[in-house]
């Protein structure tokens, strides 16, 4: 019985560790000003060139520059960006071998715990004890390790307002749940596609189900990455991002890490088809913003950070920056990376995938009707049209001479091609979606 006691009391005193609030590894302390009186209580978040974010005891995110605060101040902000950029570089040459030593930690003190109890409980109560206090220890060192491991927390987006930026296209439907907003749609954008395109896999857009469970997906909550993942190293297979329209946006690299726009791959609006037809853009979709609006975003990140057209305020090394609303957002820009240079806000990958093709998820699949093609050399998209609902005509040019393909679907899923060579011969094929 005394066993029992002194074992049930480890556990109550391990209680609060486990119950302890996360928070992203760095202290709260008070801020000292060199042009203010008033003194501000926060928790310092990171240092981008002179600027310097902190987060506030209302958990917004407010900024200075770093003339602003005492010289005492400025010595300990720069060891801090300096310790988290020595970290973050140090954190990246390992994860190759990266353990989770947290829950490593928690299950080994767990264990010593209950090793401890059932060997020496009819034997030695001061085994018990000792045991006891070394998986205890293990316990702590663990949930430590999980709590400096968690990102910052953010403002939480306003389902109204994205209802607003979505609901602006009459093909795009929206509903949200506690945890995701949903955007659902077919796949196909209103404007036209495919034309300027020197670099073709022989692809058409065809429509895709981006409803129900296959919807696409924004996270309600964003919260700020300890570590963001740069797009020049992941995500190169699915979509990072969700345009207004309720078009999907690659990463600008392909999947063999080219830059999809440099090498003709993409039309006039920054887009092109997948293998499996579906039309998705691989550069920030900047032709919305007359239609959602100057103040409005143009897309919505995986991440659950909105992405911005064009400005003239300074970003980050992620191609975005925080408000003065305590939000943060995406830009986009004219040259490489384009938009989303790493993403800002943590997001879950996909287990069955890898860097550079790790995939965020939630993430809507697509479904394709024929094989995938070959690239076609020499090839150059010069028209697309759109005869009537569902029904597309698509002319290409290969050493001066044209051929079209008429193409187009019906309500029951039965999908309908004729080529058209230059000398006006055809050849046909059918396919039915499963």
């Amino acid at each position: 019985m005394k066993n029992i006691v002194i074992l049930i009391t480890i556990l109550f005193l391990s209680f609060p560790v486990f119950a302890h609030e996360g928070g992203h590894g760095l202290p709260t302390k008070i801020w000292h000003f060199t042009t203010s009186e008033k003194n501000l209580k926060g928790e310092f978040i990171e240092k981008i060139g002179d600027t310097v974010y902190l987060m506030n005891e209302k958990h917004k995110v407010v900024f200075f520059d770093i003339s602003e605060f005492t010289s005492e101040e400025q010595h300990y902000i720069l060891n801090k960006a300096n310790w988290i950029t020595d970290k973050n570089v140090s954190e990246k040459s390992l994860s190759l071998f990266s353990i989770n030593y947290a829950t490593l930690f928690i299950y080994l003190g767990i264990a010593l715990l209950l090793f401890s109890f059932f060997k020496y409980r009819q034997k030695s109560d001061s085994k018990i004890l000792a045991f006891s206090l070394i998986g205890l220890a293990f316990i702590v060192m663990g949930c430590k390790t999980t709590s400096s491991s968690k990102g910052i927390t953010m403002a939480k987006n306003d389902v109204s307002y994205l209802a607003s930026v979505f609901g602006v296209f009459n093909k795009v439907t929206t509903r949200f749940d506690n945890t995701y907003f949903y955007i659902e749609s077919d796949g196909i954008p209103e404007h036209e596609m495919m034309t300027g395109i020197t670099n073709w896999q022989q692809q058409v857009p065809i429509n895709h189900d981006y409803s129900g469970t296959n919807a696409w997906a924004i996270p309600l909550q964003p919260v700020l990455a300890e570590n963001p993942l740069s797009t020049k190293d992941n995500f190169m297979k699915g979509a990072i991002a969700i345009a207004a329209n309720g078009i999907p946006i690659f990463n600008p690299l392909n999947n063999r890490g080219e830059d999809a726009n440099a090498i003709g791959e993409l039309d006039k609006w920054g887009g092109h088809c997948g293998r499996a037809d579906d039309y998705h853009y691989h550069l920030p979709p900047t032709h919305l913003q007359s239609k959602v609006g100057q103040d409005k975003p143009i897309a919505y990140a995986l991440d659950g950070f909105p992405v911005y057209g064009e400005t003239n305020e300074a970003l980050d090394e992620n191609l975005g920056r925080f408000t003065s609303d305590s939000t943060y957002q995406y830009h986009a820009v004219k040259d490489y990376p384009y938009l989303i240079a790493a993403m800002k806000g943590e997001v879950e990958l996909n287990p069955r995938t890898e860097a550079p093709e790790n995939e965020i998820m939630p993430q809507a699949k697509t479904k394709g009707v024929r094989p995938d093609l070959q690239p076609l050399r020499g090839a150059k998209i010069i028209d697309f049209k759109n005869l009537k609902p569902n029904q597309y005509s698509l002319t290409y040019e290969v050493e001066s001479a044209m051929y079209t393909i008429n193409y187009g679907w019906d309500t029951n899923g039965n999908y309908s091609y004729e080529f058209v060579n230059p000398d006006g011969t055809t050849t046909s094929a059918t396919y039915k979606r499963k």
